[in-house]
């Protein structure tokens, strides 16, 4: 039987965090505290992401999510990409490393499918964009349900249309890569609020609302609005059994960071993070190109994390990431909830 999100006792998902927050231990943990965990394949070979979905898997008896970024036309030009890395070149030599080459992939699409068709998760979320009508049959047949991450009523429709189960609306204050399907498209900043209420009065699929939400309070103003349930990847950051860095944590508690930015400045494509050093001095000259530009700042990123600087890194974080909680998972899913 397909799994249904409203079948949840706790409607609570852990959003995908691809780079390191989302482990198997993270996943798990959620899933047992009656929410759902997600395993997020992006930037994995196919092989990795298999290890951490059947790992996540042998961790619960309860059901796990995984979800994938949708490969998408290249936006980058070559001469925008050579005028950045002629700007980046001197954060490659502070940081003593060079740049990254800036390639293009489709972050091994086929491949991963084949390790859903595998593994079966529970769920299956896309982000950046949606499967073919073809691809989405195959994972109904196989009894994945699917969930399409939409930032527009537009967006929604294109999903109810491929056929997805769920749709995961993500509001403008999200942290990390929004899940906009044109890559140089300025990012909708409609409300999860209003967005919530255009797909709940216009579609019949059942939402999740996600961007933004850190508390109670919201989880319960969202799920009388309308959402089957919610997910949260900021509010999880600082959990015990998250792979965030140390410099991702403590900059996340650092009075030193006050707010956020949506950049481009390390991946080509907009998303939200903590205003530091290099978005100030780089997003002016980023141009789109994803995930070209994510392959070559990808080395300096690392070397700032080494050198414990959280200033040439993408500290990925909502609007709301004051309220982040240390603890473990199952602690946060209670206080998310709560302690229900």
């Amino acid at each position: 039987m397909m799994f249904d999100l409203r079948e949840l006792s706790t409607p609570v998902l852990a959003a995908p965090m691809a780079g390191g927050p989302s482990t198997p231990e993270l996943a798990a943990a959620v899933s047992s505290a009656g929410g759902l965990g997600f395993i997020a394949a992006g930037y994995l070979t196919a092989d990795a992401f298999a290890e951490r979905l059947l790992a996540a898997q042998k961790l619960t008896a309860a059901p796990v999510g995984a979800n994938l970024f949708v490969p998408q036309p290249s936006a980058a030009t070559p001469a925008a990409i050579s005028v950045y890395a002629a700007a980046l070149e001197s954060e490659a030599r502070r940081y003593g490393v060079s740049l990254g080459e800036p390639r293009f992939d489709d972050d091994h699409w086929a491949a991963k499918l084949d390790v859903l068709l595998d593994l079966r998760p529970a769920v299956v979320s896309f982000t950046f964009g949606l499967p073919s009508v073809e691809e989405r049959r195959r994972l109904t047949e196989a009894g994945i349900a699917t969930a399409g991450t939409v930032t527009t009523l537009a967006e929604a429709r294109a999903a109810a249309d491929v056929g997805v189960d769920v749709l995961v609306a993500q509001g403008p204050s999200a942290g990390g890569h929004r899940g906009t399907f044109d890559a140089t498209a300025a990012p909708s900043k409609e409300s999860l609020d209003d967005l919530l209420a255009s797909l709940v009065a216009e579609l019949e699929l059942p939402v999740v609302a996600a961007g933004g939400l850190m508390t109670a309070a919201d989880v319960g103003r969202v799920r009388r609005a309308g959402a089957v349930a919610v997910q949260l990847g900021t509010a999880f950051l600082l959990a015990d059994e998250a792979g965030s860095t140390p410099v991702h944590r403590a900059a996340l508690q650092d009075p030193q960071f006050t707010e956020t930015a949506v950049t481009r400045a390390f991946s080509g494509r907009y998303a939200r993070g903590l205003r530091n050093r290099f978005i100030v001095e780089h997003e002016a000259d980023a141009p789109f190109g994803y995930p070209e530009v994510h392959y070559m700042t990808s080395p300096v990123r690392a070397a700032s994390v080494r050198a414990g600087d959280p200033h040439a890194v993408n500290v990925w974080a909502g609007t709301g990431f004051r309220k982040a909680a240390s603890g473990s998972a199952a602690d946060i899913v209670a206080a998310l909830t709560g302690g229900d």
